[in-house]
């Protein structure tokens, strides 16, 4: 018989023997089952800069995985090798979640990033994963581009840390053109892992003549601040061709630049710039008085000088986790 999967919003009506959008969960004889779970086709150790989150745990490592898979299906993915793989195309690990944390925990792991393809197509193995960190004292960091349900989703944020949430852009007609998604679906993922404590960051990718007009920036950025608050990070990362993108130039440096301006006069306090090389472009300042506080070179951890989480000239709290 048909089943129907309830995890995200294209609700895929799956006959028997067939797999989801996602690819990673399959009717077998009326039953939905996720295939991939306990076997993750990438494994790293991480900076959590890499992430990116710049205001949790900085200079720490993440231990970093991903199953095959994803719900989304966007045009310049930079993991499409294994993102819009088959789950037996792929070269996986049997890693099931009580040998995931052992590892974590043997590696010196102070996190645990479930990320490179999007753990909503590995939702049960990242859910019963996070709660078994939780109980050793290791933290769960979701990268995600947020497109779920409300429920399973505000079920995972219980478990979960932090995350940086994909805001790939700010009009259905993008998500639908680029992504194979759309854009509601999104926007109510990082309302309910604000509202859940989650320390939340912001991605937007900028793709050149796609979403990387003053307007849409501006309007993701007013909604940021009005949604979720002008303490939440907004990473600005830099295109660079790839995948079915690759007609594309790079993001011009002009237009980080300007995405950065446009952040600041929205009023968000803490905007970073990804995939360029600039210290200033990833250095956490004060925003009571504009001291630098956390330096990074890339995604490399240099230092900081923060004291209990807040500027030791001025004494401003700066909202993260150190």
């Amino acid at each position: 018989m048909k089943v129907t999967c309830e995890l995200c919003p294209k609700k895929c009506a799956l006959k028997p023997g067939e797999a989801g959008n996602c690819r990673s969960r399959v009717n077998l004889d009326g039953e939905l089952i996720a295939i991939t779970y306990g076997f993750p086709c990438a494994l790293h150790v991480d900076p959590v800069e890499k992430k990116p989150l710049f205001h949790f745990l900085p200079g720490s490592k993440a231990f970093s995985l991903a199953a095959a898979g994803c719900n989304l299906h966007c045009l310049n993915c930079q993991n499409w090798e294994i993102s819009q793989a088959e789950p037996d195309q792929v070269r996986s690990y049997r890693l099931p979640p009580k040998q995931l944390v052992r590892t974590a925990r043997k590696l010196k792991c102070r996190s645990i990033a479930y990320t490179y393809t999007d753990p909503v197509a590995f939702y049960e193995y990242t859910l019963d994963s996070s709660r078994l960190a939780r109980e050793q004292g290791i933290k769960n960091i979701l990268v995600t581009a947020g497109y779920i349900n409300h429920k399973p989703f505000k079920e995972l944020c219980r478990y979960t840390d932090a995350a940086n949430i994909d805001l790939k852009g700010f009009t259905d007609k993008f998500y639908q053109d680029v992504c194979n998604a759309t854009l509601k679906p999104v926007l109510n993922s990082l309302v309910t892992a604000k509202e859940c404590g989650v320390e939340l960051e912001v991605t937007n990718l900028l793709l050149p003549s796609l979403n990387d007009s003053s307007q849409m920036i501006s309007n993701l950025c007013h909604w940021i601040k009005s949604n979720l608050g002008a303490d939440t990070p907004l990473h600005f990362s830099r295109f660079t061709p790839r995948y079915k993108m690759r007609n594309l130039p790079p993001t011009p440096i002009a237009t980080l630049k300007r995405a950065r301006e446009l952040a600041g006069a929205a009023g968000l306090k803490y905007v970073y710039t990804g995939n360029v090389m600039n210290i200033k472009w990833t250095t956490t300042c004060c925003p009571g008085c504009n001291r630098e506080l956390v330096k990074r070179a890339g995604v490399s951890f240099l230092g900081s000088v923060l004291k209990n989480g807040a500027c030791p000239d001025c004494g401003t709290a700066v909202a993260g986790v150190w």
